[in-house]
């Protein structure tokens, strides 16, 4: 009943490192797990951190998995998640990408079974001069699969984020139901985000859809909480919130769910929101 930590915490030395974890997860047919991969840094220092996390999900097994990123401004963080699933299986996975210097994020969710189910959500945060880079590929090969995707960024200062989307439905994968979609909130001028859903179909019995935005504050909705007597900070850091939340809400662990929101709040509001 209780959920699975997968902790990869690392202390950088006064030279260059690198580590190479690597997390596999089997969970076999009509079983349930709820998976915690949480990698972050104490201290200071320059790393790479080079990482594989493999779900193995069997028939009929329900699987929820949540990976945060929290390391520093001296890693680098190369991630990779090797989803596979069979008959019948649900598969929830999400991201929350807010450290690193550098950070890419390749996900590939093989759904190998008819029936089969998975919803793929992430939050990159990213300020200064970060670089974060998500990369998802889902990949329908069997009938009746479904799978929903929605990624957001938030960027500020001088940062970067790039997200490219591709969902494959193969010719045997008939009656497949496919939703992607990425949105992005700019928080400064200086801040670029590109952004590339792509559907590749084979199939003739499909629904499927995509879509991406970019934008800021609406003007507004920041006015009409400032006009409630708000400071203009905190009016930002209120909307910015609530565009987090969507991906924030599925995280079923309550606690966890509260430590990523002020994770959240601290890395884009620094010494409060008043």
């Amino acid at each position: 009943d209780a959920p699975v930590l997968a902790l990869e915490r690392l202390k950088p030395g006064a030279e260059p490192c690198a580590s190479h974890p690597r997390f596999t997860v089997i969970a076999e047919a009509s079983s349930r797990a709820t998976i915690f991969e949480v990698h972050a840094t104490i201290g200071a220092g320059v790393h790479l951190s080079n990482s594989l996390t493999e779900i193995r999900a069997g028939e009929n097994a329900q699987v929820e998995h949540v990976k945060l990123q929290l390391e520093g401004d001296g890693v680098i963080h190369l991630g990779h998640g090797a989803f596979h699933l069979d008959r019948d299986a649900r598969l929830s996975s999400t991201l929350v990408s807010l450290g690193a210097s550098t950070a890419r994020h390749d996900v590939v969710a093989l759904l190998d079974g008819p029936g089969a189910e998975c919803a793929i959500d992430g939050l990159y945060v990213a300020t200064g001069g970060q670089h974060v880079d998500c990369r998802t590929t889902v990949d329908h090969r069997q009938p009746r699969g479904s799978s929903r995707e929605l990624f957001k960024g938030v960027l500020a200062g001088k940062s970067r984020g790039i997200f490219n989307g591709r969902v494959i439905v193969r010719k045997d994968a008939q009656q497949t139901d496919a939703q992607q979609k990425n949105d992005n909130l700019l928080l400064s001028t200086d801040a670029e985000v590109s952004s590339k859903p792509q559907l590749e179909i084979e199939a003739d019995d499909v629904k499927c859809s995509h879509g991406t935005t970019i934008g800021q504050l609406e003007e507004d909705a920041v006015f009409y909480l400032r006009s409630r007597g708000i400071g203009t900070r905190e009016a930002e850091a209120l909307l910015t919130r609530a565009f987090a939340a969507q991906i924030l809400e599925p995280i079923e662990s309550a606690a966890l769910r509260a430590h990523v929101e002020t994770l959240v709040s601290a890395r884009l509001f620094p010494g409060g929101e008043a």
